[in-house]
């Protein structure tokens, strides 16, 4: 659904507008309870039975939107209950990073085959006659299956020739490749904490919008308005993602406008993460261990501490390219704010690790800063243009896109030695990268330089994204060929990887 205007992403958009709106006013959160009557106007529901329901999960999204907890049903809980900790410029986020509101949640079938209205009550009965179980009658006219005796082997499905047999599956266990999704007493969706990785594909795949993450643009804001220097270190995915006016020249101009003190490309920290991790790998394999992961994905990473442990010691010790970039920005401006701006709700948890919360102050979505640019009413059409962003390469831009990483990196290692034989294998997704893994752990990828991706399509496809993965692809290949430099050799902090780890 990512790409597809729709009633959800109206909301998430109302509500990030609302919270940004609210905090550029610099009045605190006094004014917080009002925000889920602005989100639900007047006495009619838009899409569930009661708009008092209605506003009770828009609060609920003003609190994740804010960086609190889901306020529990049981007992009474003010509205503004925590605000006084989280909404400050220092709060840090807290776990669960990606909830369900448990009101809000469809309690979507699992795993069921259903006979649908195309059913032709036909001589030849072929959903009875394969059914090993006998759960299949004709009932009225149609078949019908007993859920009871089902077996879920979808041979019914396959054998009618009409295609009426439909297999249904809840949308986000179907997207999490983590199987991190199970169900309470009530059948709705429950997430579990010790396997997600918060790459936040279950979000995007709820046709209800009852799955949320969490967020710091009150926090960015506050940070702004006290007169920090906050710099805004931008994911190359973003280009194209506001609008086809939104220009690098324009962006820049429209986050000056936010109050961002500069802008920075991290296709500038892929460069340094190209260079320290083409050295890594020849240093390494196959002399210290048997293959390479890449580091940049922080979701395939927990994947592999999860699910492999054993084979942790095989990913890259490269800086990700966020904090590569963000330590070059605490380094050149001492005392400055980092914001990394981009597509992944696992960037999220990766800035509050301790080894990294010093060098990343606050982690935005490209969903969220959009809510920004509403609250400011930034208009991407007559804004002016200002300086282009260009310090990053061709090669670093491409990290946006699956394969990206490999592809840097083997090209930067056979640019350092023609004669070098680069074996690279990908994955795409959460289930892929597990099937990467588990050849990798049997020994069938012994030399090779792993690329994972949580997201089907990479980074264009996070959870924060805005295009459909189709597009943006498209705009980010045009990004790289603007690039005035083609490899990360020819950055200007190629030789700056060493000195900030």
């Amino acid at each position: 659904m990512r790409g597809i205007p729709s009633l959800i992403t109206d909301i998430r958009k109302k509500v990030f507008t609302e919270v940004a709106r609210l905090a550029y006013a610099g009045k605190g959160y006094d004014r917080v309870d009002e925000l889920p009557y602005i989100i639900v106007p007047g006495d009619q529901p838009l899409h569930r039975e009661s708009v008092f329901l209605e506003r009770a999960i828009a609060s609920e999204r003003v609190r994740l939107a804010m960086g609190l907890n889901i306020r529990p049903v049981q007992t009474r809980h003010l509205m503004t209950e925590g605000m006084d900790a989280a909404a400050v410029a220092e709060q840090y986020y807290e776990p669960p990073l990606i909830n369900i509101i448990p009101y809000a949640c469809h309690a979507c079938p699992t795993n069921q085959y259903r006979v649908t209205e195309s059913c032709q009550n036909c001589l030849a009965a072929s959903c009875q006659k394969v059914c090993p179980r006998g759960a299949i009658s004709f009932v009225n006219g149609k078949s019908c299956i007993d859920q009871e005796k089902c077996i879920k082997c979808g041979k019914c499905a396959k054998a009618c020739p009409y295609h009426a047999i439909i297999h249904m599956e809840r949308p986000c266990q179907v997207a999490c490749g983590m199987d991190a999704i199970v169900q309470d007493g009530y059948g709705r969706a429950v997430i579990n904490q010790d396997k997600c990785v918060a790459c936040g594909q279950c979000l995007v795949s709820c046709p209800f919008g009852a799955i949320v993450d969490k967020g710091q643009i009150f926090q960015v804001i506050q940070s702004i308005l006290q007169g920090d220097k906050v710099i805004a270190i931008v994911a190359p995915a973003f280009i194209g993602q506001f609008g086809k006016n939104s220009t690098p020249g324009k962006f820049i101009a429209a986050m000056k406008k936010l109050g961002f003190e500069r802008i920075v490309e991290v296709a500038v920290g892929a460069d340094m993460c190209t260079i320290e991790e083409a050295k890594d790998f020849v240093e390494k394999v196959p002399a210290e261990q048997k293959y390479m992961a890449t580091s940049c994905c922080p979701a395939w990473h927990s994947m592999i501490y999860k699910l492999f442990p054993g084979e942790a010691a095989n990913i890259s010790m490269t800086l990700t390219p966020m904090v590569f970039t963000a330590r070059l920005m605490k380094k050149k401006y001492p005392g400055c704010k980092v914001v990394f701006v981009g597509p992944c709700a696992a960037k999220k948890l990766e800035a509050i690790r301790e080894d990294i919360r010093s060098d990343v102050d606050f982690v935005l979505t490209f969903e969220e800063l959009q809510g920004m640019f509403e609250a400011k009413e930034v208009d991407f059409e007559t804004i002016e243009e200002l300086e282009d962003l260009n310090e990053g390469t061709a090669a670093g831009r491409g990290f946006a896109v699956s394969g990206g990483v490999a592809k840097a990196v083997a090209e930067m290692i056979k640019e350092n030695d023609p004669d070098a034989e680069v074996l690279t294998a990908r994955a795409e997704g959460l289930r892929e990268c597990r099937k990467l893994m588990t050849l990798a752990k049997a020994g069938k990828y012994d030399g090779y330089l792993l690329e994972g991706m949580a997201c089907p399509g990479g980074c264009i496809a996070g959870a924060g994204t805005l295009l459909p993965v189709e597009l943006a692809a498209g705009v980010v290949s045009r990004y790289q060929k603007e690039a005035g430099k083609g490899s990360p050799l020819d950055s200007p902090y190629r030789d700056q990887g060493g000195e900030l780890d």
